[in-house]
């Protein structure tokens, strides 16, 4: 097999969609979905691009095909005093995984925070998907017993923000 990761372009952004599509799918969570090819276009290759996202393609150059894609963006560590590198989502489609892509997507941005001087790179991973969490810990990840994710969003982001 023959594995080439690439940071994605304007015209990924289709099959960026189709891959967050079956991402969402396999975690149950379509209900959230709001993603549109005009979104994601915007927030990946507009004016300040909030996020990155690179693609992992198979097979020989003249036949590559997606196999799965990882989607990141810098924050911030203020005990560090250093950006660090948050990985939003990888995926890997079905038929590809087993064959060191996800491994090699993770291995591709930890090479990307090294280089651009990040002293993080961390993600979250589903409770219930141990599958995943085994991945990660054999990986070297660890995953941390004693942080839980605090999310405000809707009409609870408004209320938050004094606008309701």
């Amino acid at each position: 097999m023959t594995l080439q990761i690439r940071p994605a372009t304007p015209a990924d952004v289709p099959v960026l969609v189709q891959l967050i599509t079956a991402l969402a799918e396999y975690e149950k969570l379509t209900h959230l979905l709001e993603i549109t090819p005009e979104k994601l276009e915007t927030q990946l290759f507009g004016p300040r691009p909030p996020a990155e996202a690179v693609l992992a393609e198979v097979g020989p150059p003249e036949a590559r095909r997606v196999a799965g894609f990882a989607l990141y963006f810098t924050n911030f560590s203020t005990f560090l005093c250093k950006p660090g590198l948050y990985l939003e989502d990888v995926f890997v489609l079905p038929e590809h995984r087993g064959q060191g892509i996800g491994k090699a997507l993770l291995q591709h941005l930890a090479a990307l925070a090294v280089e651009r001087g990040c002293g993080r790179f961390e993600w979250s991973v589903l409770d219930w998907n141990e599958p995943a969490i085994r991945f990660y810990q054999a990986m070297g990840a660890s995953v941390l017993p004693d942080w839980r994710i605090c999310r405000v969003t809707g009409e609870a982001l408004e209320q938050l923000a004094g606008r309701r």
